[in-house]
């Protein structure tokens, strides 16, 4: 009896140890392709030397790229760090506590978990690694529509968790052209706009790139086919809506159809000020649930909702304009010829809320930015009227190359992270 079960725990260890060894070698073939030349602004933000890191993001901001290119720079062996993609078909017959005790039993220290909302149970597997094997280093990236604040275990007691966004207008010029500029404060911008921005005119052209960066370059995915890239990006918003969002939000199938069709909706009309009752009509349901769709888009980062200065942010209270979270997405939305307008403002909104800062509705500006700085957001011959004499008031003017006192180029505002 004794040496049938010895016998049994010897074929499962050598096993795992069969299957480890494969996976190492899926995760130094696809490290070794890595490139490292250029990093998101978001790797140097990240304080490596703590235990668990959660790295959130939308499908197609980078997540995967960045976490890999920690793992070439650590330069360890792929018994000492691996990269485990927690979608890949093994993990559908394997447990990943299991592969861990073999990983760590071979010396293993730093453990690169890719797609962990895809992995049931994930959240609970995490923690136990952690609170068991204080020796491993833990990074794992997942899905933005996660609220660490709402799993049914503690991971944001344990876990730095950093949000990563699609590029800005500055990451895009490094990555696309190859010249790279310091990140700008919002100080920087209101106080030194003239000068900072003809520095940079003496390296490039911003305005010769600008329009290049609203119709393709906020998802670094688009340097592998900027022909297919809309095609392409309205594939990831399907996939976000009917499967990301379906999965952590426990949609079913109708309901994910009548999210559709509000983002269709919105799509057509954005910037939109939403009636909730007419929406409610046309898609079959109630107030509440019309709202808690807002949210839902919000989440997945396909939409920004925007509320008056003052305002509450519950699940009940209704956006007071709604843009789509990028200008990239409406081409992908089939919008053949968007409203110039809607792309600005798209723009300026997206820049400000990926950069940490806190943006609301003015009553006579467009926008207040820090519950401190109003701005008006038009095209270069745009006037100061309608915010005459308001303290802290700026136009951001497109197609400006160069602004004067508090008339801002809109690119400019692309430096903010």
């Amino acid at each position: 009896m004794c040496r049938a079960y010895l016998s049994r725990i010897v074929i499962f260890v050598e096993h795992y140890w069969r299957y480890m060894d494969e996976l190492i070698i899926k995760s130094s073939k696809i490290t070794a392709v890595q490139a490292l030349g250029f990093k998101r602004t978001l790797y140097e933000a990240i304080d490596w030397n703590d235990r668990l890191i959660g790295i959130m993001g939308a499908r197609g901001t980078g997540k995967t790229t960045l976490m890999l290119q920690r793992l070439k720079t650590l330069g360890l062996s792929g018994a000492e760090a691996i990269y485990l993609s927690l979608d890949d078909i093994y993990f559908t017959r394997h447990n990943l506590t299991e592969v861990v005790e073999i990983f760590t039993s071979k010396g293993g220290k730093y453990l690169f978990l890719d797609e962990v909302h895809k992995y049931p149970e994930w959240h609970r597997e995490i923690k136990n690694i952690f609170d068991f094997n204080r020796e491993v280093n833990i990074i794992f990236t997942g899905s933005s529509i996660i609220d660490m604040l709402r799993l049914p275990v503690d991971l944001s007691r344990r876990a730095v968790v950093y949000q990563l966004t699609g590029l800005s207008f500055r990451e895009f010029l490094h990555y696309d052209q190859g010249v790279e500029f310091r990140k700008l404060s919002l100080t920087d911008v209101l106080e030194n706009h003239e000068r900072v921005a003809i520095d940079i005119i003496q390296q490039l052209k911003p305005l010769q790139h600008f329009s290049r960066y609203l119709s393709y370059g906020y998802y670094p995915f688009y340097k592998e086919n900027t022909n297919t890239y809309h095609t392409r990006l309205e594939e990831v918003i399907k996939l976000i809506i009917e499967y990301d969002l379906a999965f952590m939000e426990h949609i079913d199938y109708q309901n994910i159809r009548k999210i559709l069709q509000l983002m269709a909706i919105l799509a057509e009309h954005v910037p939109f000020t939403p009636n909730i009752t007419d929406l409610g009509k046309k898609l079959a349901m109630g107030r509440n649930t019309v709202i808690q769709y807002f949210h839902y888009l919000e989440k997945a980062r396909l939409i920004n909702n925007l509320y008056a200065g003052g305002k509450g942010y519950g699940k009940l209270e209704k956006p007071g304009k709604v843009l789509l979270e990028n200008p990239n997405l409406f081409e992908a939305l089939a919008i053949s010829h968007p409203d110039r307008g809607s792309v600005r403002e798209s723009f300026f909104v997206s820049q400000f809320l990926d950069g940490g800062h806190h943006i609301s509705l003015h009553e006579k500006g467009d926008f207040e930015i820090d519950g401190k700085f109003v701005f008006e957001v038009g095209g270069k011959n745009k006037g100061f009227k309608q915010i005459a004499g308001l303290a802290n008031s700026f136009i951001a003017a497109d197609d400006l190359e160069v602004g004067t006192g508090h008339k801002i180029p809109l690119w400019l505002f692309g430096f903010l992270y």
